[in-house]
């Protein structure tokens, strides 16, 4: 056990000589591989204890420095999403989605739908520390109509935090959502909200295959009627990402935006280790290129060292090595 924990200690003192170099303009004593290595191949936590290492010995925040640069460099900003605890990275995102030079809309819902209820916890408590602001507050005041209303509910449901779906309850509330759509000559919003509300993400998911299996189409499919108006198209985008976040991601991936580089970095960071094979699949689908072909694609015009090391990360993290 102590020599594995020195063998642990002595690479993460390695780890962050590389990063001290590269930070102090010394890049030509080490390689891109090296770089590439600790970005591909240390976890989460393997992440953290490099930070604290490279702070004991060089006395600085490893992701203040990269922070710094990575609004104009590649290689920086996958470092920082990959170097950040993912709570706190989704905290930063949620933040900058509502306060930053415009609303993204598209970046609130990938996190609010994505992430697991203990994670929306972790998230809103960061985000809660961090800015001292709570952040369904911060939504409400920055969002209007549906979107606002269906966030929120999905925001609040983590509360109900249970790593098991629970079938029978899924079948009732399928059975709910069914009436809140033809009972009326308008949908139950109100309902709607409830049971989103009340339901986390993952029994949500559980809810929409009983929904399936009673009436032989998806939720999904009901609400595009024209009843179901505004709400109904605004509810179908949320739904969709809990149901099915590799359609979603892969809708993202094919905007054709100014941000187009940075959502296939962020999907890729926060996806690696967890669906990423799943979002690879869907995008070759339904575009016929892979997201090895799109990085590639992505970055192909450019030369520039940083550029470089980014690509290799990123298919690194695509590929799982």
């Amino acid at each position: 056990m102590a020599s594995g924990f020195t063998r642990s200690s002595v690479q993460y003192e390695q780890d962050s000589h590389i990063l001290h170099c590269y930070f102090s303009g010394n890049v030509g004593a080490i390689s891109n591989k090296e770089l590439v290595g600790i970005f591909v191949n240390r976890d989460s936590n393997g992440m953290k204890l490099i930070r604290q290492t490279y702070s004991r010995r060089f006395g600085q925040d490893l992701l203040q420095l990269m922070s710094n640069i990575q609004r104009n460099n590649s290689f920086a900003r996958i470092a920082y999403l990959r170097m950040a605890e993912p709570h706190e990275r989704d905290a930063q995102l949620m933040r900058h989605s509502l306060f930053g030079v415009s609303l993204n809309l598209n970046t609130l819902i990938e996190v609010a739908c994505t992430r697991s209820s203990s994670e929306l916890i972790r998230i809103k408590h960061c985000y809660q520390t961090r800015y001292k602001s709570d952040l369904e507050k911060d939504l409400t005041m920055k969002i209007n109509g549906g979107f606002k209303e269906i966030l929120l509910a999905v925001l609040r449901s983590c509360r109900n935090y249970n790593s098991r779906a629970d079938m029978s309850l899924a079948m009732c509330d399928a059975k709910t959502l069914y009436e809140a759509l033809e009972s009326g000559r308008t949908i139950d919003q109100k309902t709607i909200i409830s049971v989103l509300s009340q339901r986390n993400n993952g029994q949500v998911r559980a809810i929409l295959i009983s929904y399936k299996q009673l009436y032989g189409h998806e939720f999904g499919k009901s609400i595009k009627r024209n009843k179901c108006g505004q709400f109904g198209k605004e509810l179908r985008v949320v739904i969709r990402c809990i149901q099915h976040p590799e359609k979603f991601f892969t809708k993202q991936l094919r905007m054709k935006n100014a941000d187009g580089r940075e959502i296939l970095i962020r999907t890729v960071v926060s996806r690696s280790g967890i669906d990423i094979k799943g979002i690879n699949k869907a995008f070759a689908t339904k575009t016929g290129i892979t997201l090895e072909n799109l990085v590639l694609r992505e970055f192909n015009s450019s030369k520039d060292k940083n550029n470089i090391i980014a690509v290799s990360i990123l298919v690194g993290l695509i590929k799982g090595c």
